[in-house]
């Protein structure tokens, strides 16, 4: 027969997909009932209007019919405010396990100098060069190359990553522990999540800088990322101040159209991150030309300009990608107006682009060792 300690046993490998911590481990698995080969027992869910019960569920069952249940019935409940406050005290306290006695907690671990996480920050000089759409789908690529991978929507006024990747969750919030959407594999955070109705954001320079101090020291994460992606507004105003200083180990790309004008205003982006010790991985030159029907190249904003930008920063081009709408259909379940699919032209270059990177990468630890 069927054991209450067995059946805990089995569950021990299920997570919460939100906090990555195994359902034992957080005491939401309840009131266990065994009768026989049917198995009865109550989730408590951290709020009750958990996005991924489905998916809870499912693992659930599937768990304890591989022990030998026929029959499963899962009920859910929610945690209590207390419960709530001591998991989130729970997540916070997680941050400092690792501290020196007497040191003081400022901000995620993921910013400790011993962090496995590369930080990818993704800038441009101008508005409207498609930097957003890179950083989404150069994560997502990270992401199907098997890779831990989170965006933290770093432009304040002009937020678009929730639209682009069409989230329509909000994150859960248990405490003053904030939990991050994920999609396509890919752990999101944004300003966007925050903003009623696509509101504007009218805020000075240190309440943005207050914003992206929050994301790290308020955001659980969960297992250590391998890769974090900040897509940055354009420019170098406050907010890229704010990178430069709180996360010096971080690298960057810069995004540009072939325009010289484009490329001209991306170089103080570049020059800016040189200045303050950062490495720039190389330059994505977006919307290189329109692929005609016939197949032929139109170079609608002219040409060459990632290349002299390149040139001009010492580094490499990474990728020239063309216009092009992806092909996706609303009706499709897993629908998007800005993440091309993997095995689509554009697609595929952004998966070059994602390999290039993440070679750049290793190769940079390994110098750096």
């Amino acid at each position: 027969m069927i054991t209450k300690e067995q059946v805990l046993e089995a569950l021990k490998d299920v997570k919460d997909p939100e906090i990555n911590r195994g359902l034992v481990e957080l005491n939401m698995i309840r009131d266990i009932r065994i009768d026989g080969e049917r198995i009865s027992l109550t989730v408590v869910l951290t709020i009750s209007g958990c996005p991924l019960k489905v998916k809870i569920e499912e693992d659930v069952v599937q768990a304890l019919k591989a022990l030998g249940a026929k029959e499963v019935e899962v009920r859910f409940g929610a945690m209590t405010d207390e419960e709530r406050a001591a998991l989130s005290a729970q997540l916070r306290g997680s941050h400092t396990h690792n501290m020196a006695p007497g040191q003081t907690q400022l901000l995620n671990p993921i910013l400790a100098p011993d962090s496995r996480t590369t930080f990818i920050a993704i800038t441009s000089g101008k508005g409207g060069v498609g930097k957003s759409t890179v950083t989404v789908n150069l994560a997502v690529s990270l992401a199907r190359l098997g890779k831990k991978v989170g965006i933290i929507d770093a432009d304040i006024y002009g937020f678009s990553v929730p639209d682009m990747m069409n989230i329509e969750q909000r994150p859960t919030v248990i405490g003053e522990v904030i939990l991050p959407v994920e999609k396509f594999g890919v752990k999101v955070m944004s300003m966007g999540f925050f903003v009623e109705d696509n509101s504007p954001v009218i805020w000075r320079g240190p309440m943005l800088g207050k914003m992206l101090r929050n994301f790290f020291s308020e955001v659980h994460w969960g297992e250590e990322l391998d890769y974090l992606l900040l897509d940055l507004p354009p420019g170098t105003g406050d907010m890229a101040l704010d990178v430069h200083t709180m996360i010096p180990q971080s690298k960057e790309i810069i995004v540009t159209t072939p325009h010289a004008t484009a490329a001209f205003v991306a170089a103080r982006a570049g020059a800016m991150a040189i200045r303050t010790g950062h490495e720039v991985l190389g330059v994505v030159e977006n919307m290189a030309w329109y692929e005609a029907k016939d197949g032929s190249k139109e170079y609608v904003f002219g040409r060459g300009g990632g290349a002299k930008l390149a040139e001009q920063l010492s580094c490499e081009l990474l990728a020239q990608i063309p216009l092009g709408q992806p092909e996706n259909h609303p009706a499709e379940p897993d629908y998007t107006p800005s993440v091309y699919k993997q095995d689509s032209p554009i697609g595929t270059l952004y998966m070059e682009l994602a390999e290039r990177v993440e070679a750049k990468c290793k190769s940079s630890i390994s110098r750096s060792r």
